[in-house]
């Protein structure tokens, strides 16, 4: 296994202690923890980039960490009370959507090649940020100003991220399909 593979694993491994420490209110290690796993994601990639490390396993597993990360945090920060349920439901539905999306795509052309989107690399980064900023913001009883419009930035890419890889993979199956 590489360093790359390594770093994933160790994020998704994280994802059950984050969430502990999410449901048993210490924010603190929980906004540590999470900061520490968006560290492994960005290093992890540039390792594999760098010295050219880019695995099958890699690519399955860097996407999967992240998803599980970003999923739990906004499904434990909204059980809290923290997070609204509204942009949970959101990033939630889009990434059920993506996954029927993916396996509909799967079964009808054989041939699923998940590559990340410029939109979905904002809108993982837009998300991670609204995660922080809700755990801050109730660490140290903070009020941004800017929360109304980091939600709605939030729930813009993730939609707009979602219909386009809806678009993407129908013009795709239909291309395959005339072909």
């Amino acid at each position: 296994m590489n360093v790359p593979n390594f770093l994933s694993f160790c994020r998704i491994f994280s994802v059950p202690a984050f969430i502990w420490l999410v449901l048993n209110d210490f924010l603190h290690w929980a906004l540590f923890l999470f900061i520490m796993a968006g560290i492994t994601d960005a290093l992890d990639g540039y390792i594999a980039k760098r010295f050219n490390s880019v695995t099958k396993l890699g690519e399955f597993l860097d996407p999967l960490a992240d998803k599980l990360l970003i999923t739990s945090g906004f499904i434990t920060l909204t059980i809290n009370g923290l997070m609204p349920l509204w942009i949970t439901l959101i990033v939630v539905t889009r990434d059920l959507v993506i996954i029927a999306g993916a396996i509909v795509f799967q079964v009808l052309t054989g041939s699923l090649k998940m590559e990340p989107l410029v939109i979905s690399k904002i809108n993982t980064v837009m998300q991670i940020i609204l995660i922080i900023s809700i755990m801050i913001e109730n660490l140290y009883l903070l009020k941004f100003s800017l929360m109304t419009m980091l939600l709605m930035i939030v729930s813009f890419t993730t939609v707009l991220s979602g219909f386009i890889y809806i678009f993407i993979w129908s013009k795709r199956a239909v291309e395959k399909e005339r072909s």
